[in-house]
């Protein structure tokens, strides 16, 4: 082979390593093909942009979903009259923050309802943001049972990412948590 023929065959083989990838990616996204990756929660649908929703905490200043820091949000949703059972997710969700180590500041824990009424609730507003909400948007999630709480991880910029139904596994939360947040 000569060296012009050869250095045609480089520069083909060089091209094709960058654009082989992504013709790959193209077929298989033509093809409705997703990646399988394991998340403990269900996708929110319909999707929910959460950043026009009005939230106000307890100390009175307006939440905004929206932030440059890169933080998520898990707002907890409880049932009717969280109680212990309620609290015990509740302090699981706060253990799962914890176990993210340095990155635990990259998550705010937000707590979405009346304050629960329970002896052993003392010391939760240090540790979750409480707040309420006149919207709806998110009232389809919340669980109708008693002393029970439902989650929701939205994204920085105020997307409703991923559910957790009420009775959730706290240690897939956790491991979804650490996917997301690292």
């Amino acid at each position: 082979m000569d060296v012009r023929n050869r250095r045609r065959l480089q520069a083909a083989l060089i091209a094709a390593v960058f654009v082989l990838p992504v013709v790959v990616a193209l077929m298989l996204t033509s093809t409705g093909w997703v990646p399988d990756g394991r998340s403990y929660g269900h996708p929110v649908r319909p999707e929910r942009d959460l950043a026009a929703m009005p939230v106000q905490a307890a100390s009175g200043e307006p939440f905004a979903w929206r932030n440059d820091d890169a933080v998520w949000t898990l707002v907890a949703l409880p049932g009717p009259g969280c109680a212990e059972h309620c609290l015990r997710q509740l302090d699981l969700v706060h253990r799962a923050q914890i176990a993210l180590g340095r990155h635990a500041d990259k998550l705010r824990l937000l707590y979405l309802g009346a304050r629960p009424e329970a002896a052993v609730a003392h010391g939760f507003g240090e540790v979750w943001t409480l707040a309420t909400t006149p919207s709806d948007v998110l009232a389809d999630l919340r669980p109708r049972t008693r002393d029970s709480v439902s989650a929701v991880l939205v994204t920085p910029d105020g997307k409703a990412l991923t559910r957790y139904a009420a009775d959730f596994d706290p240690d897939g939360l956790r491991q979804d948590l650490a996917k997301v947040v690292h």
